[in-house]
């Protein structure tokens, strides 16, 4: 069994996307994270080296979204899960990206994409 630990409205400028104007201008990207985490040895202990240290985690996310520009969300939110998984408390993570300001014909509120990915340790 394991806690969750979640991290939502994570703001970002990157430059993702399929079309040449959005890897020039570049827009904002939002992220959720919801990770799968035993707290129990934390929260015993006290010590943040027994937990996830999210503000850490939280600008690595940033560095994720912020450089080497992508055309697909989908391929965005991998990156941010592999960087959520790289931390060995971490059992899984649901990671939600919102692009709000999507080159999109209509008036909407946001493009989201969620994943949930697993933790493949020996």
């Amino acid at each position: 069994m394991t806690d969750e630990i979640s991290v939502t409205g994570i703001e970002c400028w990157g430059h993702h996307g399929v079309f040449d104007f959005e890897r020039r201008d570049g827009q904002t990207f939002v992220v959720d994270l919801v990770l799968g985490v035993d707290t129990a040895p934390a929260a015993a202990s006290d010590d943040l080296h027994d937990t996830v240290d999210y503000g850490s985690l939280v600008a690595a996310v940033k560095t994720a979204v912020e450089h080497d520009p992508v055309d697909l969300i989908e391929t965005l939110a991998q990156r941010i899960a592999g960087v959520c998984l790289a931390d060995a408390k971490v059992a899984w993570t649901r990671v939600t990206v919102h692009k709000p300001d999507a080159p999109v014909d209509a008036t909407f509120a946001d493009v989201a994409l969620t994943i949930t990915r697993r933790a493949h340790r020996d």
